[in-house]
């Protein structure tokens, strides 16, 4: 099991220039292209998206009045409250309009290389037992709330909101709470099949 603490995030500026995102973990951690990818963007005005072909996006929504995102010139898709959760191919012409102001996304970059990527967000609100099955890694990220990790071999570890954990293949661990709150912690889950973080 492996922490990524919010403050030590790495500030870099978008790939078009228009704004700046906070990266959480890069695999593998130099270069391009990479396998996956997890940051903190912060949504300023409002503009393009970079182009990430080759690439599947997950984003959710961690701060603000909420986005407009419309891809290709489709129809568009909203994300107002926080832990909304949209995917999309990285390779689509995608605009962003703010609703109400400046708001901050998590990404899920994933290589369009690597199969069998699931997301959700949810609310924890007791034991939540992770699949020591699964053959890749897991991500855990705290978007709202204190979590508690409780490792078999691994050992307990604190998620404080916008930290982010790691979790090897085959390793147990079960997500609790780090202490009575309402609402119960909001957090947004990933498995990759990828066993090289």
């Amino acid at each position: 099991m492996q922490i990524v603490r919010k403050s030590s995030f790495t500030a870099n500026p978008w790939k078009n220039g228009g704004g700046i995102t906070h990266e959480a973990i890069r695999v593998p951690a130099q270069g391009n292209p990479f396998r996956w990818r997890v940051s903190v963007a912060q949504i300023d005005s409002a503009g393009p998206f970079s182009d990430f072909a080759g690439y599947d996006r997950k984003m959710v929504l961690l701060r603000g009045g909420g986005v407009r995102l419309t891809f290709g010139g489709g129809d568009p898709v909203v994300l107002r409250n926080v832990g909304d959760l949209v995917e999309f191919d990285g390779a689509v012409p995608t605009d962003c309009e703010l609703l109400a102001g400046p708001c901050t996304d998590l990404n899920l970059m994933v290589s369009k290389t690597l199969a069998g990527v699931r997301v959700w967000v949810q609310r924890v609100d007791g034991p939540y037992p992770l699949n020591a099955a699964h053959p890749g890694v897991t991500l855990v990220f705290a978007i709202q709330g204190s979590l508690v990790l409780e490792g078999a071999r691994a050992g307990t570890a604190s998620l404080e909101p916008w930290d982010l954990a790691l979790i090897s293949p085959a390793e147990a661990v079960a997500v609790r709470l780090a202490s009575e709150q309402a609402p119960p912690p909001l957090v947004f889950f990933a498995t990759l099949d990828d066993n090289s973080p």
